[in-house]
Order: C-alpha cells, then sequence, then structure tokens
C-alpha cells in the first residue's frame, strides 16, 4: 500500500522554519555580548549611538536589531531607533534574573553542535569528535572560555535559585557542601537567605579559584570553605547535607556510580543528599530538561535519566530516594543512606 501524500499545512512549515532557524539564536548572544540591552536601560537610542558605545558597525548592528525586533526582542521605535521589550529586559546585566551571560558564543561548543549528528548516531559526546581530550580537560585548558562557561551558569543559578528556595526547608540544616558546585553562586545564594548556614565550595582547583569573588559580593565568604578536589576521590566529610546541582547527569553510570560513592562515604547516617536535576518523563509535555538533556548529550555524552534508573544507581551506592520535591524548573531529589531506619 503507497504511503498516503502529506497534508500541505502552510502554518505549520512557517513554524518548523522557525523553530530549526539558529540565526536569531546566534544574533540574540552576539547582541548580548555587545551589551546593548545595557546601553538602552535609560530609553531609546539611535543604532550609531548604540554603535559608537559598544565598538559594533552601524549597518550591521542595525540589521541585526531590526531582525531581533521582529521577534519581540528589542523594537525600533522610528526609523533606527531602538528600545527594550519585555524579552529584552533580561539582557541587561542589572536585571534580577539577568541572561546576559547565559548566552556566550564558545567557539568549541559551536563546533560541536556542527558534529551533533554524530551524537543521535552513536549516543558519544559531539564535543570529542572536535576535541578528543573532552569538555571538561579542554575547559581547564582554555581559562578564557572556562570563565565564560562558569558566567553562563552562574546566569542558570539565578533562575534555579529562585525555583529551589522556596521546594526546600534550607533552614534546618547548619553545614552544607556543594560538591561541583562551581564559582560558588548556587550554594552562596541560599548561604545569603539563610545566615546560620555554613557552607562548603567544593570543584576542581581551578575551577573554585574563581569564587572568592562570588562569595564577597554575596557577603558570605567568611562563613564558607573554598575546597578544591575531585569529586570522584573524595569529598569533605560531616556536613548536614551534600548538593549535587546539575553534576550527575553530566556521567555515564560507571561514573555517577563512583561520584555517589564518594558522597555517601562522607555523608553522616543522618545527612542528606540532594540532587537537583531534570528527570525524565514520557509525554509530548514540554521540559526545560530535556533541553539540558541534549546539550549534555552534545557536550559530554551524558544525559538526564528517569527516576527508576537514579534509584538503581543510589542503591548501587548505598543510598536510596526519600522523596522528591517539585520546583519550577527541576525536582529536589532527597537522598538518604540505606542504613537509615
Amino acid at each position: 500500500m503507497a504511503p498516503s501524500r502529506p497534508r500541505i499545512d502552510i502554518e505549520s512549515v512557517f513554524r518548523l522554519t522557525e523553530l530549526a532557524d539558529y540565526i536569531v539564536p546566534f544574533t540574540v548572544r552576539a547582541v548580548a555580548d555587545l551589551g546593548i540591552a545595557d546601553q538602552l536601560a535609560d530609553g531609546p537610542r539611535p543604532v550609531d549611538d548604540l554603535a559608537e558605545a559598544t565598538g559594533a558597525h552601524a549597518p550591521a548592528l542595525l540589521r541585526a536589531l531590526r531582525a531581533l525586533a521582529g521577534k519581540g526582542i528589542f523594537t525600533e521605535v522610528e526609523p533606527e531607533v531602538f528600545g527594550l521589550t519585555p524579552l529584552a529586559e533580561p539582557l541587561r546585566t542589572d536585571h534580577p534574573l539577568s541572561l546576559r551571560d547565559a548566552y556566550p558564543l564558545l567557539e568549541p561548543d559551536i563546533e560541536a553542535w556542527a558534529h551533533f549528528d554524530h551524537s543521535i548516531r552513536t549516543g558519544r559526546a559531539a564535543f570529542d569528535e572536535v576535541h578528543p581530550e573532552g569538555y571538561w580537560s579542554y575547559m581547564a585548558a582554555h581559562p578564557r572560555d572556562s570563565a565564560r562557561f562558569d558566567a553562563s551558569q552562574q546566569a542558570a543559578t539565578r533562575l534555579e535559585l529562585r525555583a529551589a528556595l522556596p521546594a526546600y526547608p534550607w533552614g534546618d540544616l547548619a553545614t552544607m557542601v556543594d560538591v561541583g558546585g562551581g564559582n560558588g553562586a548556587f550554594l552562596g545564594g541560599i548561604m545569603a537567605r539563610f545566615p546560620n548556614l555554613r557552607g562548603t565550595l567544593f570543584d576542581l582547583p581551578h575551577v573554585v579559584a574563581e569564587a572568592e569573588p562570588v562569595l564577597q559580593k554575596l557577603d558570605v565568604a567568611q562563613r564558607c570553605t573554598v575546597t578544591g578536589g575531585s569529586f570522584f576521590e573524595t569529598v569533605p566529610a560531616g556536613a548536614d547535607a551534600y548538593m549535587l546541582k546539575r553534576i550527575l547527569y553530566g556521567w555515564d553510570d560507571d561514573n555517577a556510580v563512583r561520584l555517589l560513592s564518594a558522597v555517601r562515604a562522607a555523608m553522616r547516617p543522618d545527612s542528606r543528599l540532594l540532587v537537583l536535576e531534570p528527570v525524565v518523563e514520557p509525554g509530548d509535555r514540554f521540559d526545560v530538561g530535556r533541553l539540558y538533556d541534549l546539550l549534555l548529550l552534545a557536550m559530554v555524552g551524558g544525559g538526564a535519566r528517569s527516576r527508576e534508573h537514579i534509584e538503581r544507581l543510589l542503591d548501587v551506592a548505598g543510598l536510596r530516594l526519600a522523596r522528591s520535591l517539585p520546583t519550577m524548573m527541576f525536582p529536589i531529589l532527597e537522598i538518604v543512606p540505606k542504613t537509615e531506619a
């Protein structure tokens, strides 16, 4: 039987064209990098002024802003004069949930996406096709890219903090270790809200080397110990709680168990492990975690897991899931030692 001919639905064709486009995302990133939204904080300005203030080429900037205005990002209030829109406001550096640094144009990432079909075909990281040393080794050897990556993670952390703060009784904790905590933005954000909480920031030495200014700005440096090391080997012991925020899903099962086992060895019988990351669920519902899942596939070969899959890994590491707490972004999985009654 011959297959039926596809129905012509012009709206779906245009919608798919819009979704498949990478011109707008790249333009958003370039304009964010220039700081155009900051230049419009006090009101609309001519494109020539914007170009002079940011070192851009005025005719090229005009073309970029007009394209974005067509998507509701910026508005051309009169010919060649542009202002902010609600979609452009988060690109300001001073926005409470600023996304200006969330979209860096990182050359190695772009090269990896150009090979994403390799990931779909093999299940392995496209990044490794371009840079065989792997994502984290590459970042360790390229401080500028690493700093921009950390800045993008800090931008995402602002949203995660907004989601996580009301979802868990952080005030019940006296001590917490953020394992793989980057530059301390998430841990510091929680500590700033709960002044009785003392924290330990733990990550690779070159990563935590960037933490001091972040912790100082949040006024928590006096209550936070910064420690460099590998979380596959040992983790600071004896805290009330341990945090793994978007860490576990970046590793395959064997390494995930190694990491969980290292945390388990550091925990007291009454300690808690809090895992904040996407959990895979079936169905068509949009979930930002599904996008993170593809990002991990492209960059490091990891990915989000189902609850059942996570529970199997926990069991091997001597842990069990006590409860799952929903947030506006990812759930918080509260995990305890298996030996606890």
